[in-house]
């Protein structure tokens, strides 16, 4: 089966951002304003084969774990499709 893996990384919470800090103080120099926070991670989109949809979130997981983010300050997050249902949309 053929799939598609859409996976968000980002800062953790609690560590400074200061690529967001930066584009914060820019929109605030564009005079916009009630910008709160700002936060900047990566979206990477993976299109892989697996046996199973367990086997997809096994090979993704260790994906990210191992390579796409650096868990200690990044957290992650993921959605598989089957690619016939990826390229509907």
């Amino acid at each position: 089966m053929k799939f598609v893996a859409e996976v968000n990384v980002m800062p953790k919470k609690e560590l400074l951002d200061p690529q967001g800090k930066a584009v914060k103080l820019g929109l605030k120099h564009l005079h916009i304003e009630g910008v709160k926070d700002v936060r900047i991670g990566k979206h990477i989109v993976l299109t892989f084969e697996a046996e199973t949809p367990e086997q997809a979130r096994e090979i993704v997981d260790t994906a990210c774990q191992k390579l796409l983010a650096n868990v200690i300050m990044e957290d992650y997050s993921f959605e598989i499709k089957e690619l016939q249902e990826a390229l509907k949309k």
